[in-house]
Parts: C-alpha cells; structure tokens; sequence
C-alpha cells in the first residue's frame, strides 16, 4: 500500500509538471486571455468535444477524490456550475488549451506537444495510454 501511495505521488507530480509546462506555454504563446465566460464548457450548444487522457483523469479522481468525481451527464461539463469552474486548479489540458481568441494553430501544437508528454509519461509509468471524449471518461 505505501508503495502505491509513492507511485501516485510521483504520478500526481509528473502530471503537474506538465500542467505548469502547459501555463507557462500559453502564458508565452497566447497573448490574449480568455474571459472564462464558461460557454466552452457546454458543448453540444458550443459546437465541440473535450477529449483527456488517462493521466488527467488518475490525476482528477487523485486530486478529488474519487467519491467527489463527477459523472457527466449532459453535454455540459459537470464542474462547470452558473458558469465557472469550480476545478480551475484540476482542470485538464485541453481546457487549459483552449481559448476562443487564440490561434487554432499554436493551441494545436500545445495540444500535440502536452499529448506527447502525457504518452511519455504512461510509458514510463506502465500505464495504458488512452486518449478519449470527457463524458466517456468520466461515465465509465
């Protein structure tokens, strides 16, 4: 049991790595801030999908507890309450990412570039990378 404890520790922390990576990358790349006007997060109505990695969930249901995670069931992101975030610090890479003012193209390379880190990181930790939507991710 310590033995998991220490593993997930370092996962968490490896997963956070990235994330501050991923700040300081757009703090850089994109100029213009999004006004965290919460529209993103419906996203049937917006038009999009989220899709996290298998990290970033481990990492959600780690940082809430997996008695506080959160199943989604509509097309709204289930952390998303009268339009803010109320898992800002957990939030995942592609809403980190995303930004309705930025470039499609600098948000796609960020996007690539955390994927890669994110695969990395399973190898080297033997866990099966998986990519998928958020409400499969959530609801399973």
């Amino acid at each position: 049991m310590v033995e998991r404890q220490k593993v997930n520790s370092e996962l968490i922390q490896e997963v956070k790595k990235i994330y501050d990576w991923l700040d300081s990358q757009i703090e850089n790349n994109i100029p213009e801030k999004c006004d965290a006007c919460g529209q993103c997060c419906d996203f049937i109505t917006y038009d999009h999908r989220l899709y996290v990695t298998v990290l970033e969930i481990i990492f959600m249901v780690i940082s809430l507890n997996v008695d506080n995670l959160k199943p989604m069931q509509t097309g709204v992101c289930p952390y998303n309450e009268k339009g803010k975030c109320t898992v800002h610090q957990y939030r995942f890479a592609g809403c980190r990412i995303f930004n309705c003012k930025a470039d499609a193209d600098v948000q796609s390379q960020l996007s690539e570039e955390s994927l890669k880190k994110f695969k990395e990181l399973c190898e080297n930790y033997n866990i099966l990378y998986r990519y998928m939507e958020l409400s499969n991710a959530l609801n399973q």
